[in-house]
C-alpha cells in the first residue's frame, strides 16, 4: 500500500528493540519505502532522539498512550517518513513502575490520521514482543485503508 501510495515509513521501538524494523525489512522491495528507524530502549533516547517531551516522560513514563504517540510524531520528523509507528510497554518477566507485563502501547502516525492502541498481551517476553509487532503492522495497514488517509493522498496527488 506504501508502494501504490508513493508514502515512506519509519519506526520508533522501545519494548520491540529492533523487532519490529526486523520484520519489515523481511519484505524484499521494501527499501523502496522504508526509511529506517530509533531503538530507544533508554527512557532519556526517547527525548533526545525521537523528540518525545521531557516533561511528558518524567510525569507519565515510558509506557503511556501519550509518549507512543510522541514517539511516533517525533520519529517522523527525525526520519523525514509520511508514517511512523511507535511501540512502547513492558515485556517483561518483571513490571516497570508499576505497569503489569504486557502491557503494550502501539502509535501509528501519518498523514491519514494517528492512533494509539492499548494492549494486554499474555506469555513471556517474546509472545508480548512478536504480539506488538503483529499488531503495529495491523494498525498501519487499517489507518492506509482509512478514508482519511485516501484523502490526504488525494489532496497532496493534487485531485
Amino acid at each position: 500500500m506504501l508502494v501504490e501510495r508513493g508514502e515512506t515509513l519509519a519506526v520508533a521501538e522501545s519494548l520491540t528493540g529492533g523487532l519490529l524494523a526486523a520484520t519489515i525489512v523481511e519484505v524484499a522491495g521494501v527499501s523502496a519505502v522504508f526509511r529506517g528507524g530509533l531503538v530507544v530502549y533508554a527512557t532519556d533516547l526517547k527525548a533526545s532522539l525521537a523528540g518525545v517531551p521531557e516533561p511528558l516522560l518524567a510525569s507519565q513514563g515510558p509506557v503511556d498512550p501519550d509518549v507512543a504517540l510522541a514517539l511516533a510524531e517525533g520519529t517522523r520528523r527525525a526520519c523525514r517518513a509520511d508514517w511512523a509507528i511507535a511501540t512502547t510497554g513492558v515485556a517483561g518477566p518483571e513490571p516497570q513502575d508499576d505497569k503489569p507485563v504486557g502491557l503494550v502501547y502501539v502509535a501509528v502516525a501519518g498523514p491519514g490520521g494517528r492512533r494509539v492502541d492499548e494492549l494486554r498481551l499474555d506469555g513471556g517476553r517474546a509472545a508480548v514482543r512478536a504480539g506488538a509487532v503483529s499488531h503495529a503492522l495491523e494498525l498501519l495497514a487499517e489507518l492506509l485503508r482509512s478514508p482519511a488517509a485516501n484523502n490526504s493522498r488525494s489532496e497532496r496527488a493534487g485531485v
